[in-house]
């Protein structure tokens, strides 16, 4: 066998799903440890030993730790864009974010976050602790700017000069946000109708 076949490159389909199990496995071992101990009582190292990789590997994707332990989050967020740049383009930009959210909420493939353990648990650590709560809003920020961008496309406006994409994904976000706040405080708490008690209310009066 000559030296170009045995140095072949890797596909690129199966590199990607590589790279993605990967980060999988990286974050997956960051949350499970910021659970158990709390997110300031790890080392990156006991990450990278969970996940049998280096800690330039994890370098590589990831800033800190703490963007480590949220990257399923970020991965939700992204789901949630993946399903609004679908939604059809006459639908109204708030209905059409409803039902992206909506949509994630029913993946079979991906669970959201009612239907994985410890994310009650997460959101609270996110709460209490400073360098987790810094990174949450980062990951948020920039998943937020990405709707606006999607949303603006979808209405032929400019994303950073006009008002209307910002104004209508902000109303999705803050329904979202609120109906999660709702049910990490709520043992009791249905997270699904939950998000669509909020998204009623947004599409209704004010409440007096």
């Amino acid at each position: 066998m000559s030296t170009d076949q045995q140095q072949a490159p890797v596909p690129p389909g199966r590199r990607d799903r590589k790279a993605r199990r990967t980060r999988e496995a990286m974050a997956d071992a960051a949350l499970r440890l910021a659970l158990e101990h709390g997110p300031a009582a790890f080392a990156v190292e006991q990450v990278t030993d969970a996940a049998d990789v280096s800690r330039r590997t994890f370098s590589r994707y990831f800033a800190s730790r703490e963007d480590a332990v949220l990257d399923s989050l970020r991965a939700d967020f992204a789901r949630i864009n993946e399903r609004l740049a679908a939604r059809p383009a006459a639908e109204a930009p708030v209905a059409a974010y409803r039902a992206a959210v909506t949509a994630w909420l029913h993946d079979g493939d991906h669970p959201a976050w009612h239907r994985r353990p410890g994310m009650r648990a997460l959101f609270a650590l996110i709460d209490d602790e400073p360098a987790l709560t810094a990174a949450y809003r980062r990951i948020a920020v920039a998943e937020e700017e990405q709707s606006i961008r999607l949303v603006a496309a979808r209405l032929g406006l400019h994303p950073e000069t006009d008002l209307r994409p910002a104004v209508a994904v902000g109303l999705g976000v803050t329904a979202l946000h609120a109906a999660t706040r709702t049910w990490v405080r709520d043992p009791a708490g249905d997270l699904p109708a939950l998000i669509d008690r909020a998204f009623d209310l947004v599409a209704a009066e004010p409440p007096r």
